[in-house]
């Protein structure tokens, strides 16, 4: 960590956050960091909020893979990806110094919207229906048609991203993120005489391809979730999901693991 000098602050504009970040500035300018203005020149991007906060770092700085993530959070918010608290910033600064954080890398998911534009997503990707009807969707795996869906929409989440949308909305199993592998959970299915589908999340290896080819039947403008933010899309025919090569490279103090922060959030 000591040759990574240059840091980068994602955070809102709110005059109360920016009063507490003052010191920190300062106690890290102190400590011979620097603080830029891009993020294309920092080799630490550092969010501050919660888990909202640290989505919004890495795909608002485009999922880089020659830097390291670090989440501050306050008292009162969620904190999966955040190791530190902003009340506490010296000890990640003396962390930072006396190289005691660990380096883990974290599965993220190539989603390809009929078969052209491609998104990155760290937590999740989400299709639902967007009007008060259920949504029809073909599920395949590796080209082969495994289920015709009927409800309210499907969840494909990664590893960390386990924890978010896929547990509280959809009930989705927690999954540890050095499993590389996504999950498919569906939300409000209907299951009666006529429609059937799994019923339950189901788990794909990192070598398996989803695709889900979206049944034009007047349902044609779906709701796109991408993590943290929701893209409406006119004429969606299919969304092709696939475990990405690339991985996002955060940092955590030692002993502190992914199943410690689902203990103390969850439990």
């Amino acid at each position: 960590m000591d040759t990574r000098k240059n840091l980068y602050f994602y955070y809102k504009k709110d005059e109360d956050l920016i009063k507490k970040l003052e010191p920190l500035f300062e106690f890290i300018k102190q400590k011979g960091f620097e603080i830029v203005e891009n993020s294309e020149d920092a080799n630490i991007i550092i969010s501050v909020g919660g888990d909202g906060e640290f989505l919004q770092a890495v795909r608002h700085s485009y999922f880089r893979q020659d830097c390291l993530y670090l989440g501050i959070k306050q008292q009162d918010e969620a904190g999966l990806y955040c190791d530190f608290d902003i009340d506490h910033y010296d000890s990640m600064v003396e962390s930072m110094e006396d190289n005691s954080l660990e380096v883990r890398r974290f599965p993220i998911i190539d989603v390809t919207i009929n078969g052209e534009s491609t998104f990155h997503c760290l937590n999740e990707a989400a299709v639902r229906s967007a009007i008060i009807k259920t949504i029809v969707i073909d599920v395949f795996i590796d080209d082969n048609h495994f289920e015709r869906f009927r409800g309210d929409g499907l969840i494909v989440a990664t590893p960390t991203g386990s924890t978010g949308y896929n547990k509280s909305i959809a009930g989705g199993a927690v999954i540890d993120p050095k499993l590389p592998c996504f999950q498919v959970s569906e939300i409000a299915s209907l299951n009666n005489n006529r429609y059937r589908t799994l019923g339950s999340s189901f788990v794909l290896n990192e070598d398996r391809k989803l695709r889900l080819e979206i049944i034009q039947d007047g349902n044609d403008y779906p709701i796109i979730g991408l993590d943290n933010e929701a893209y409406s899309i006119r004429n969606i025919h299919s969304l092709t999901i696939q475990l990405s090569d690339k991985r996002i490279k955060t940092v955590k103090l030692k002993n502190n693991s992914f199943w410690d922060r689902v203990q103390r959030t969850f439990l």
